[in-house]
């Protein structure tokens, strides 16, 4: 077996993590640089992307299942997360873009943890943890 390259031990990303009902993974960013790598380098082509628009917060990933699509309200669970995980957390209802990973890039020569999307919906959700129905 391979030994761990110490370099890589360092640049561990660090993220929340939470699991929703129906075994649903999310993983948050806690910094800029965490942000970059999940962003990026952790999410995988089918993982759901989400960030709350027009302010600062985590970048947020929901772990795509093989063969299953998240519903919407899984989807707004998500977004309730990247709300929680952000300056608009004291807020009332705020708006959350979310996109396919695919669709999330990196600008060149860009600041950590900035990222361009495309085909974005918008989710108007309540900062939280957990989403009561």
């Amino acid at each position: 077996m391979p030994k761990e390259d110490p370099k890589i031990e360092r640049k561990q990303v660090r993220v929340h993590e939470y699991e929703l009902a129906g075994g649903w993974m999310v993983l948050a960013g806690k910094t800029e640089a965490d942000n970059d790598h999940l962003s990026l380098k952790i999410a995988k082509p089918n993982d759901w992307w989400f960030h709350v628009r027009g302010m600062s917060g985590s970048h947020v990933i929901l772990r795509a299942k093989p063969d299953e699509e998240p519903d919407r309200q899984t989807l707004k669970r998500a977004a309730a997360i990247a709300a929680y995980h952000s300056k608009a957390r004291t807020g009332g209802v705020v708006a959350v873009s979310g996109t396919r990973a695919r669709y999330v890039t990196k600008p060149r020569g860009a600041k950590q943890g900035t990222v361009n999307i495309r085909k974005e919906t918008v989710f108007k959700v309540r900062p939280a943890l957990t989403v009561n129905e």
